[in-house]
């Protein structure tokens, strides 16, 4: 017994308990890739230690926040889709074969999406954005949301064009506590942003 661990978030610790494993949900995108004998295009959940051994043949990997955007997601040769959770990059930077593979983040279009991907890139530097960008938001304009509890912090890991946007977002130059959640985005605009990636 571990007397220094208090309160409910640290009952296994103290008493010597296993922990709840982070878990990592992910879907192959490409049919030719055999993760699951007999299976196409499975949705796996591993815990963070286990994705982190994974060995697949893929060189591509989105990240999404929205689970049916996850769902959803096309076909893609060499390709997988992860779930993210938010802030939550901790357990994902323990699978350092993503840094041999381009990774794609798609998020809302906010000051958290941005801040979301700015804290990916602190593990990921190499994390492209996709569909987060002004023409993105303009073309979707009738879907505009409003983002309750905005970042007004600084980003540091933006490319010029993200933290110009990121900047007019959080400094409400477009409109106040303007968002467009990744949801709205037609997949036909999805489809033709990732046929320019092959």
């Amino acid at each position: 017994m571990d007397l220094t661990k208090t309160g409910v978030g640290q009952f296994s610790a103290r008493y010597g308990f296993l922990g709840k494993p982070i878990r990592i949900r992910s879907r192959i995108l490409d049919p030719g890739v055999q993760v699951v004998p007999g299976i196409s295009c499975p949705d796996i959940t591993l815990d963070a230690d286990s994705f982190s051994q994974l060995k697949l043949e893929v060189r591509r990997v989105f990240i999404t926040e929205n689970e049916t955007n996850f769902l959803a997601f096309p076909c893609v040769s060499g390709s997988m889709i992860v779930f993210g959770s938010g802030y939550g990059w901790e357990a994902l930077a323990k699978a350092r074969w993503l840094e041999r593979c381009e990774v794609y983040y798609w998020g809302d279009i906010d000051t958290h999406g941005f801040a979301i991907l700015d804290k990916l890139r602190k593990y990921f530097p190499h994390v492209t954005s996709l569909s987060m960008d002004r023409d993105t938001l303009q073309a979707y304009s009738e879907l505009w949301g409003i983002e309750d509890k905005p970042q007004c912090i600084d980003l540091h890991r933006l490319t010029r064009e993200e933290h110009e946007l990121y900047n007019d977002l959080r400094d409400n130059r477009i409109r106040a506590n303007l968002r467009l959640e990744q949801e709205h985005i037609g997949f036909d605009w999805v489809r033709a942003r990732l046929d320019l990636l092959r």
